[in-house]
C-alpha cells in the first residue's frame, strides 16, 4: 500500500527538507492544516538537518498521540437494545457498512436487528433485506417514502420484544448541504430519544477515505445537525493511501474512528486499531 509515509520516504531523500514541499505533501495526504502545522512546527523546533526518517517518526508520534490508544466498546444501555444510527452522504458505503457492522456484532455473539430507515430509495430497502436474509439478521422496514422516524420507532418496539442487543438504523444518504434532509436526522434523534433518553446510543458517520478533505467537511455538517456523533466508520482503506483523513477528523472534530472497511466482502471490516493504522495504513 502506497501510504503517506511511503510517499514521504521516496520524496524526501536529502538531509535538507523543503518545508513548503513537506507541507504540501502532508496536506495532500489529508492530515489537514492544523495537524500538518503541528508536525512542521515540531520538526522546525529541532533545529538541525532532517531526513525523511525524522519526518516519518514525527508524523507517527503526532498521529499516535492524537488517536485513542484503545477503541471503546459499543455503548450498551442497562435496559433494551443499543440503538445505532448510521449516517453519511450518498455513495460512501453506508448501507454496506451497516451490514458489515451487523455481521461483526453477530460474530461477537450479539443479537442484532436492522432498521431500513433509508426510505428514499426502494433499492436501499431491498439491498438491506437481501443481506438480512443472507446473514439471518431480522429486519424491520417501512414502505417506500415512509417516514424514517416511524420505521426506527417500529424497529425499536420489535427489538425490545425479541431481546435484541443492537438495533442498527440505516439512514438515507443525504448531501450535507441539504438543510431539510439534515433536519430530518434531528427528528429521528428526537423520536428515538422519546423511547430511551440516551438514544441513539451510538451515531456513526460513514466517510469514504478517498474523498480526502471533503470527508472532513461532510463530518462537520453532520456533527452540527446532530446532538452527538460518537464515531467514524471509514470505508475504502484498501489501497487508496488516503487514510490521513482519519487523523484530520479526530483533530478538528474530536470524533474518533471506530471501524474501518478494507474491501468489498462483508468480512472486510474490523475494529479500528491505532497502532496498526499508523504502522501499516499511513
Amino acid at each position: 500500500m502506497a501510504g503517506l509515509f511511503s510517499k514521504i520516504a521516496s520524496r524526501f531523500r536529502k538531509t535538507d527538507i523543503d518545508w513548503d514541499d513537506l507541507e504540501e505533501e502532508l496536506i495532500g495526504g489529508d492530515l489537514g492544516v492544523p495537524l500538518t502545522m503541528e508536525i512542521i512546527d515540531d520538526l522546525r523546533d529541532r533545529g538541525r538537518s532532517l531526513t525523511s526518517d525524522d519526518v516519518i517518526a514525527a508524523c507517527r508520534e503526532e498521529v499516535r498521540k492524537l488517536l485513542p490508544a484503545k477503541t471503546p466498546p459499543m455503548a450498551r444501555p442497562s435496559n433494551g437494545p443499543s440503538i445505532v444510527l448510521v449516517v453519511g452522504v450518498n455513495g460512501v458505503g453506508k448501507t454496506t457498512s451497516t451490514v458489515k457492522l451487523g455481521k461483526w456484532l453477530k460474530n461477537q455473539g450479539h443479537q442484532v436487528m436492522f432498521a431500513a430507515a433509508d426510505t428514499f430509495r426502494a433499492a436501499a430497502i431491498e439491498q438491506l433485506e437481501i443481506w438480512s436474509q443472507r446473514l439471518d439478521i431480522p429486519i424491520v422496514k417501512g414502505a417506500y417514502k415512509a417516514d424514517p422516524s416511524s420505521v426506527c420507532y417500529a424497529a425499536y418496539q420489535s427489538a425490545c420484544k425479541k431481546g435484541v442487543d443492537f438495533l442498527l438504523c440505516d439512514t438515507a444518504g443525504r448531501l450535507h448541504n441539504r438543510h431539510n434532509l439534515m433536519q430530518e436526522l434531528g427528528k429521528m434523534e428526537r423520536v428515538l430519544g422519546k423511547l430511551d433518553a440516551d438514544a441513539p446510543h451510538e451515531v456513526f458517520i460513514v466517510v469514504d477515505a478517498t474523498t480526502g478533505s471533503n470527508a472532513v467537511s461532510q463530518a462537520k455538517e453532520f456533527q452540527a445537525a446532530l446532538s452527538k456523533m460518537t464515531g467514524l466508520i471509514v470505508t475504502k482503506l484498501d489501497g487508496s493511501g488516503k487514510g490521513g483523513v482519519v487523523a484530520a477528523i479526530q483533530k478538528q472534530l474530536e470524533v474518533s474512528p471506530r471501524f474501518i472497511g478494507t474491501g468489498e466482502s462483508e468480512d472486510d471490516f474490523e475494529e479500528f486499531d491505532a497502532q496498526r493504522f499508523v504502522d501499516q495504513i499511513l
